[in-house]
């Protein structure tokens, strides 16, 4: 069944079916003609193809986790003296260079920043070349969409897409990829989900023929091998322990206030991340966008690492650094009285302000997420979100959930109503 922000080359990838196939089966003409709550019949796939079983890069290579710790971007880039090192772009009011927007990319998108550059120079060789091919210029990782033009998007296209391979390979939602020529590849069952996500952003772009050449020893990993060595010499494993729990946390809100639930499970940044999130409304007779005088508190104890267009990260595990251990991504906090980053939040302490500032959305709220040495904690999956008793549970779609606490139950609904009240 349809849901909202579904398209149709989503839904055939996300089953590995070719678009032309499912778009015949289903009578449909014209792409683009879509309804929430519309039921599609899904082809059967063809898979006798099977995926190469080449491990690309470890888990930890794909995520901003604990290996970029030490690394430095810019003195990278710097050190290649290629025409990367000379890029600027406009990113939201402020100029970049080349350097600080795949910094940016990275730290937003939880992706390894190794693994962009890597990209950036297999598609385009901007690291190494002063001079690129000039084709390269606008789209420096051959995706040619005029929305997507420049770097930054270029980037932030790619990162989210890395991210939908790793995840859904994380939780066994995806079978089989969908090439550019509309090929369908059966993903060996031996890879991981670093391997994953490498396979799924080539697929987007490759013919069945170039794609097999690209994820073997001779393609993106040797690239990879070039400018960094081998990937698997970097490895943190396991980078989720087994035995993994979440620390004690309370509510994003204060005592006495009744906050709605407005969004269950869904994406942590992005629509190709993890489930990590889930959405909190403050309590107003206004709808669409505002600026709450409510407040957004801190959930746990920690160090504020970074804060900008909208959001604030705060580290739990003391060390100051956001690729380790837990952190807690506060997402449309308004500028106005936001905690500075650089401060220690106790629990209780207040973040800001609730607001539509940073990222998309149609009415004011606070969007929560986790992560855990770099990987997006999925709030449906076997670490759910605990805050003052009350667990996260899924519903099968994006959005859609419960919070649970002692035979009570909360269901998320985009607007308030009776049952999607909480309070602490």
């Amino acid at each position: 069944m349809v849901q909202p922000g579904d398209t149709l080359g989503y839904i055939a990838e996300s089953f590995g079916v070719g678009l032309e196939a499912l778009m015949t089966t289903n009578n449909i003409t014209d792409s683009n003609l879509l309804e929430v709550g519309q039921s599609l019949t899904i082809p059967s796939a063809d898979t006798s193809e099977i995926g190469p079983a080449f491990k690309i890069i470890p888990d930890s290579e794909l995520v901003y986790g604990p290996s970029s710790v030490n690394f430095d971007v810019t003195d990278f880039v710097n050190s290649k003296a290629g025409y990367l090192s000379s890029y600027h772009q406009e990113v939201e009011g402020e100029l970049l260079t080349g350097a600080e927007i795949v910094q940016k990319v990275a730290q937003n998108y939880s992706v390894s920043p190794r693994l962009l550059l890597t990209l950036i120079e297999h598609r385009s060789h901007w690291l190494t070349s002063a001079q690129p091919p000039t084709y390269t210029l606008d789209y420096p990782l051959g995706f040619e969409d005029s929305w997507h033009a420049g770097l930054y998007r270029q980037l932030t296209w790619a990162a989210n897409e890395l991210n939908r391979g790793y995840y859904l390979w994380r939780v066994n939602a995806i079978s089989t990829w969908v090439l550019a020529d509309g090929s369908i590849v059966a993903v060996d069952p031996t890879i991981n989900a670093g391997t994953a996500g490498v396979q799924h952003l080539l697929a987007k772009q490759d013919t069945l023929e170039s794609w097999r050449n690209e994820v073997t020893t001779f393609g993106f990993f040797q690239t990879f091998f070039f400018l960094f060595g081998s990937p698997f010499d970097m490895a943190i494993e396991p980078l989720i322990p087994s035995d993994l729990f979440q620390p004690v946390l309370q509510l994003p809100f204060e005592n006495d206030t009744i906050w709605s639930f407005t969004g269950g499970p869904h994406g942590g940044w992005d629509s190709g991340s993890a489930w990590a999130a889930l959405d909190f409304a403050p309590p107003s007779d206004v709808q669409g966008c505002f600026v709450s005088d409510a407040w957004t508190i801190a959930m746990a104890n920690g160090w504020i690492v970074r804060n900008g267009n909208g959001f604030v990260l705060q580290d739990l595990d003391g060390d100051g650094k956001e690729q380790t251990g837990w952190v807690i991504l506060y997402m449309h906090i308004d500028s106005r009285e936001r905690i500075p980053e650089g401060r220690y939040a106790w629990a209780g302490d207040r973040i800001g302000h609730p607001s539509c500032e940073g990222g998309i959305s149609d009415g004011t709220h606070v969007h929560i997420a986790r992560k855990y040495n770099g990987e997006w904690i999925s709030a449906d999956g076997n670490i759910p979100f605990i805050m003052d008793g009350w667990v996260s549970s899924g519903d099968t779609y994006a959005y859609d959930g419960f919070l649970s606490r002692n035979g009570q139950v909360v269901e998320a609904w985009n607007e308030k109503n009776d049952l999607n009240q909480i309070q602490r």
